[in-house]
């Protein structure tokens, strides 16, 4: 893995495609890369233990009345606890060229059966009530990278609805996209399904980079 020389708060294609196995899905809606066997199973599975020990009930910024909209369970996984969660910061830093320092702690999440995350964007909407709280210190979020930790029986697909893109879950894959579109605007292309799991459990690490340093 090529490390950039200068670290930002931002990757770009070009940094991803320099690194083997990349695809860059064909739409010129959005930024989107997909890298299979990212991370090796037996990583997969020490992230699964942690975040079956951590997990709670997960959240929504901006709730908009439909206590249905996110039925996962969710868990933070900081780097200072764990060797493995530092050495995944670390290796997301090198692949995406972005300075740790603009990192959110990894979060991981669980889906079992009947549970999703229906369609949203992973960027806060600046007209949203939650924006200032969860924006005011770190700004908005860059880019966004997702791993599959395992591949449920059944169901637990991401479907990217504008694109028409629906991605099967594979252990150790990452998804990973651009939430601006190329001239800095928000890009509400990125808006995605975490779909219903029809059986087994879906496990996913996700970790999201900020336009600031994030503390």
């Amino acid at each position: 893995m090529k490390k950039p020389e200068t670290l930002s708060n931002q990757s770009s294609p070009a940094i991803l495609l320099s690194h083997p196995g990349v695809q860059r899905v064909p739409t010129p809606r959005l930024e989107l890369f997909v890298s299979r066997q990212f991370l090796p199973p037996a990583a997969c599975a020490a992230l699964i233990e942690l975040i079956n020990r951590e997990r709670r009930p997960s959240t929504v910024a901006d709730p908009n009345g439909d206590n249905y909209f996110r039925t996962s369970e969710t868990c933070d996984l900081a780097a200072s606890d764990s060797p493995i969660v530092a050495a995944l910061d670390a290796v997301l830093s090198a692949f995406s060229g972005i300075d740790p320092a603009f990192g959110e702690p990894l979060q991981g999440q669980s889906y079992a059966v009947g549970q999703e995350f229906k369609a949203h964007t992973d960027y806060f909407e600046p007209q949203g009530v939650d924006f200032d709280k969860f924006c005011s210190v770190g700004g908005n979020r860059t880019w966004t990278f997702m791993i599959y930790l395992n591949e449920p029986e059944e169901g637990g697909t991401t479907r990217f609805k504008v694109i028409g893109k629906t991605v099967q879950p594979e252990t150790g894959k990452l998804l990973a996209w651009n939430n601006h579109r190329p001239d800095g605007s928000l890009n509400p292309a990125t808006l995605h399904h975490g779909m219903k799991v029809r059986k087994g459990v879906k496990y996913v690490i996700t970790k999201w980079y900020r336009e600031k340093p994030w503390s």
